[in-house]
């Protein structure tokens, strides 16, 4: 139950992205969610009496920071200016495979021949969709997608070799600690030079992406992920993009092109075939 609530948590971040930006700029809005986020978790680590992690893990805390609390919020948010989120769901449900080969490369495991053919199919299927449904060039937003799913990458790939040496929780909650300085102060730049126009989708929004996806998403996820290990929560994490699909019809009234399914299940088949194969 804890690792699909995360899954749920995680799926309907685009959709809240997108009704926070109808209220604040891009820089504002991953400014203001990830210094809302930290405060959160500065009272969930204050209660708990955590002590600080060892200097030797913070290099590894600012990895995580740079990606899942900075790079990969931004990175979406200025590509969701211009991207419907059922595109941006089917670029990110690459995810999955990017970050297992980041994890091979940093921990020196050889995956078989079997992952790497579904993982390269995997990423042939995201790009040959992104190349029809942007009439064979990439856009701006394109580029934006792919590089969140770099950072993205790099950052659970340090989060998960440093959840097995403290609570998963704890690594996120750090690593929103760690940058919570550099957020207030993006904060007051961002809102001063951004025009902000409130309304209740944007201050819904804004509250689901800082509560619901950084904090609630990733506390629960870890939690449900340590109880039923990784292979188990990673077969939950196959329903995101098609969840993420569905909201953004429901929520938002978007029209889905129909290619659009059609390259997340193909996606997922791969990503199971990769959660099969052995290493």
């Amino acid at each position: 139950m804890l690792a699909g609530l995360g899954v749920v948590a995680f799926s309907l971040t685009f959709p809240s992205t997108v009704w926070g930006l109808e209220s604040f700029g891009p820089w504002s809005l991953v400014a203001v969610r990830s210094t809302l986020a930290a405060l959160v978790a500065g009272v969930f680590l204050l209660v708990g009496r955590v002590p600080l992690p060892e200097r030797r893990h913070w290099a590894g805390l600012a990895v995580v920071g740079g990606g899942v609390v900075v790079g990969f919020p931004l990175l979406t948010s200025l590509a969701l200016q211009t991207s419907t989120t059922s595109h941006a769901a089917v670029v990110v449900g690459l995810l999955p495979l990017t970050t297992a080969a980041f994890a091979a490369l940093r921990t020196g495991r050889r995956p078989s021949r079997t992952f790497w053919i579904a993982a390269v199919s995997g990423a042939v299927v995201v790009l040959g969709f992104t190349l029809g449904e942007s009439g064979g060039s990439l856009s701006t937003g394109d580029l934006y997608l792919f590089g969140a799913l770099l950072v993205c990458a790099a950052g659970y790939t340090e989060g998960g070799r440093l959840a097995g040496l403290m609570p998963g929780w704890q690594v996120i909650g750090w690593a929103l600690i760690l940058c919570l300085p550099l957020m207030l102060a993006a904060s007051a730049v961002a809102l001063s030079l951004e025009p902000v126009h409130l309304s209740a989708h944007g201050v819904v929004g804004l509250l689901w992406v800082a509560l619901g996806s950084t904090f609630f998403g990733l506390y629960v996820w870890y939690r449900g992920m340590a109880a039923i290990g990784i292979p188990k929560a990673s077969q939950l994490q196959l329903a995101q993009p098609l969840l993420t699909l569905v909201w953004s019809v429901t929520l938002l009234g978007e029209t889905l092109s129909p290619a659009a399914p059609v390259a997340a299940v193909a996606v997922l088949v791969c990503i199971a075939v990769t959660q099969r194969s052995k290493s």
